[in-house]
């Protein structure tokens, strides 16, 4: 089974940047795909970007390019998700996700490439870190 420790969530000011940690256990063969979402209580959980474990491919949902960068340390089956010139509309619960086998690896990049919702193509997620922005 996999599980998830996401860490990194906290209180910032606005203009300020952050970085969240995605801790995987029970990733150890083949290839996966790591999504990272956001979800603000009474709305739509929203698809961040992915990224691919076997050659390190990112996409990135539209809402995201430009402020958000993902990367992965595959020896540590951690991901990472760094966020820069935050605002207060990136206040929410950050989430990773994990996509297993090659259809769902597919499906989670083009649908976050497209700015579709991606939840469908991943079999696993984490409980979520909180990051507030103060404005």
């Amino acid at each position: 089974e996999v599980q998830f420790v996401e860490s990194g969530g906290d209180l910032v000011q606005a203009g300020g940047s952050l970085r969240l940690s995605c801790a995987a256990s029970g990733l150890t063969y083949g290839d996966y795909a790591i999504g990272w979402f956001r979800q603000v209580p009474g709305r739509e959980r929203e698809g961040v970007g992915c990224i691919r474990n076997s050659d390190n491919t990112t996409v990135y949902a539209p809402s995201a390019k430009g402020r958000f960068t993902i990367s992965g340390d595959n020896a540590k089956n951690t991901m990472y998700l760094q966020m820069t010139s935050l605002k207060a509309e990136d206040t929410a619960v950050y989430y990773c996700a994990a996509a297993l086998s090659p259809r769902r690896i597919s499906l989670a990049l083009v649908t976050t490439a497209r700015g579709e919702d991606p939840s469908s193509a991943y079999d696993y997620w984490g409980q979520g870190t909180q990051v507030t922005v103060a404005s």
